[in-house]
């Protein structure tokens, strides 16, 4: 062993470096294969198939061995060029959605399993306890800077590729999508091979908006993330499709092998309502191409009712009660508005109290005329409840109060659209 000196010579260090990383030159195709092992273990999502595990051993021993070679020679970070390996596997990762974590995490693994592979070479060098320690400080330093350099290089390759990829993979989808709603010709393989989801099974649709004054520019990315939600909670049998229609809002179906039950659309409200500034509205389940195009319908419909009522609950369902038929007058409010002024008279005033007599009456109907029931879904007295419907149903001529079905439709689109049908938006 070379004699303790006081000061390690910079020259000196370079030469054991050299020697150090020839040392491990010999030793590479080993340290690659089982460096690219342990990767696979640590980090389960790289285990795709066969073809991505041979672009990782690939990947794994260009960058060892460039590594390496940096080493041996002495050569700057900034004057290197990526393996095309690294690039490749970046990019092929991008492609079948592994999550970008698990690139770096593999870069971090493999840092720390190379740095350790260093060890015994260093031990072995024929030279001062000092000299160990600072052979060791320079090739730890480089093999980490190298990894940053790297690491970020593929990462914004793959960030690259993924915008793109989804960008192509979504103009696909869509143009799918719109297709099969407009009736045009799509083969069911052809959409399922292109959107990864089925046509034949049964589906829910949904929309889902923002209606936040200032969205954060990946809005799409958080209402993306609650239809995503949505699809846990219902436990739908598969990965629900969606696509974005503008910046601000998405369609989606949700997919189920069997016709669901009814959802439960307080628990869809309380998933959406934890997103601020979020709303959906939701179709009936429905099978096959028809139903794809009728669930989504009717998500539409009862978006229309929710937008138009200035409606604040999270959510709003087709199946809710007086939705389906709000929404077919709600495409139409300048006619709407008309019949209710006609039909309910000085009732369709935008008044609190038009409004409290409006509300028994509908509550009334609702509950097959009956004063008791009224009372107790209201938490009024009988007495009150009388007054107030006798009071409603003095509006107007003898005819139109004895139409009950046009009264109850219309009181349910004011309890519903509110102002939008009501006389004062119309400027009486």
């Amino acid at each position: 062993m070379r004699p303790l000196r006081e000061h390690v010579d910079v020259s000196d260090i370079k030469a054991l470096v050299r020697e150090a990383a020839l040392r491990l030159d010999r030793r590479q195709p080993v340290i690659a294969r089982d460096m690219s092992d342990l990767i696979v273990r640590e980090i389960r999502s790289l285990d795709v198939d066969s073809g991505f595990m041979e672009l990782l051993r690939a990947s794994v021993d260009g960058n060892t061995k460039t590594i390496i070679h940096v080493l041996i020679n002495d050569i700057p970070i900034e004057r290197l060029q990526p393996t095309t390996a690294a690039v490749e596997y970046a990019l092929r990762l991008a492609q079948r959605d592994v999550p970008a974590n698990s690139l770096v995490r593999a870069y971090s693994v493999g840092k720390d399993d190379f740095i350790g592979q260093i060890f015994p070479d260093v031990q072995a060098l024929d030279c001062t306890p000092e000299e160990k320690f600072a052979v060791l400080q320079q090739m730890s330093s480089v093999v980490g800077r190298y990894i940053d350099w790297i690491s970020q290089y593929v990462f914004d390759v793959y960030e690259q590729e993924r915008e793109r990829w989804i960008s192509t993979q979504g103009n696909v989808r869509a143009s799918l999508i719109h297709d099969v709603l407009a009736r045009r010709p799509v083969a069911p393989r052809e959409f399922e091979r292109e959107t990864r989801y089925r046509l034949e099974p049964h589906h829910v649709g949904l929309v889902v908006w923002s209606v936040l004054d200032d969205p954060a520019p990946d809005e799409l990315r958080t209402l993306s993330q609650v239809v995503s939600k949505i699809a846990a909670e219902v436990r739908c049998t598969g990965a629900p499709l969606i696509t974005a229609v503008g910046r601000e809002t998405v369609w989606a179906w949700l997919p189920f092998s069997g016709r669901p039950g009814a959802l439960d659309m307080g628990q869809l409200r309380r998933v959406v309502g934890k997103a601020r500034g979020c709303r959906a509205s939701v179709g009936l389940p429905a099978a096959g191409v028809e139903g794809f195009r009728r669930t989504h319908a009717q998500a539409q419909a009862a978006r229309r009712v929710a937008i138009a009522s200035g409606e604040p609950m999270p959510a709003t369902g087709f199946g809710d009660e007086g939705v389906a038929i709000t929404s077919l007058l709600a495409a139409d409010l300048e006619s709407t508005r008309a019949w209710v002024a006609e039909l309910l008279g000085p009732l369709a005033a935008d008044t609190e109290a038009a409004r409290v007599l409006r509300e028994t009456l509908r509550v009334f109907f609702l509950t097959g005329e009956s004063y008791t029931d009224t009372a107790q879904a209201m938490q009024l007295h009988r007495n009150t409840v009388k007054y107030r419907v006798a009071k409603a149903l003095e509006q107007g001529d003898t005819a139109i109060r004895s139409n009950r079905v046009d009264l109850a439709v219309a009181l349910n689109v004011c309890h519903f659209l509110g102002p939008a049908v009501l006389a004062t938006a119309a400027g009486r």
